[in-house]
């Protein structure tokens, strides 16, 4: 793909489309900034393979999108699709991202051996040895505990684990069981009759402040939590 523009793409309906974008602004967007969608898009087409130009029918809009508003269902990909990075913006992002875990890992983990940090640069020698897949798009928050397990075969290293009880409405309760489960180990959980869910959840203590923020959002600030002694 030309560095001039990139490709960003959904799957709906089992059916692929895509659209073409400035990959500059396209990331800028992608990563919260306002901007508006027109101002991104090379073309107001809607592809089903942009690289043979072949355009998605106006049939096959309706049926995913309910719509054949080229502007609209772009907005639409952009939000909930996937953006085709250059090699370069991956590059970036990946390091950027790396370097966050990296400082993330040394702040909130310890040698259990000498009970004090492991510095930076023997934590990214570790991770040097290991398989690590980075998403640049996932907070380093969030990739930090798979980070630390991994890196258990390599260095001896510790985080203080915590338990954490949590009460999640029952409107965001499914969504929010998806997002404690890929912070720490579920020792404990409720199904109410309401549909509500009540769980205890165990995880490194470094991860609290991000989970509570995390499911925040999700439940629109109705999160309850107690940390257990």
């Amino acid at each position: 793909m030309s560095e001039k523009f990139t490709t960003a793409r959904i799957t709906r309906t089992g059916e692929k489309f895509e659209i073409l974008v400035k990959p500059e602004l396209a990331l800028d967007y992608k990563m919260g900034k306002p901007l508006g969608i027109s101002q991104i898009l090379v073309i107001d087409e809607i592809y089903s393979d942009a690289s043979k130009g072949t355009r998605a029918s106006e049939e096959k809009l309706e049926k995913a999108f309910a719509s054949t508003d080229a502007v609209k269902i772009a907005e639409e990909i952009m939000k909930h699709g996937e953006l085709q990075l250059t090699t370069d913006q991956r590059r970036q992002l990946v390091e950027d991202k790396r370097k966050q875990i990296v400082a993330f890992v040394s702040r909130n983990c310890i040698d259990p051996r000498t009970g004090t940090p492991h510095p930076p640069i023997r934590i990214e020698q570790a991770m040097n040895q290991i398989k690590l897949q980075i998403d640049p798009f996932k907070s380093a928050d969030e990739q930090a505990k798979d980070v630390i397990d991994e890196l258990r075969a390599i260095i001896p290293i510790k985080m203080e684990q915590m338990r954490v009880a949590v009460k999640v409405l029952a409107e965001f309760s499914a969504k929010g069981y998806g997002a404690i489960k890929g912070y720490g180990t579920i020792t404990r959980e409720e199904w109410q009759a309401d549909g509500s869910l009540v769980a205890v959840v165990e995880m490194p203590a470094g991860l609290y402040g991000p989970f509570v923020e995390r499911l925040g959002k999700i439940t629109q600030g109705t999160i309850q939590t107690k940390v257990m002694k």
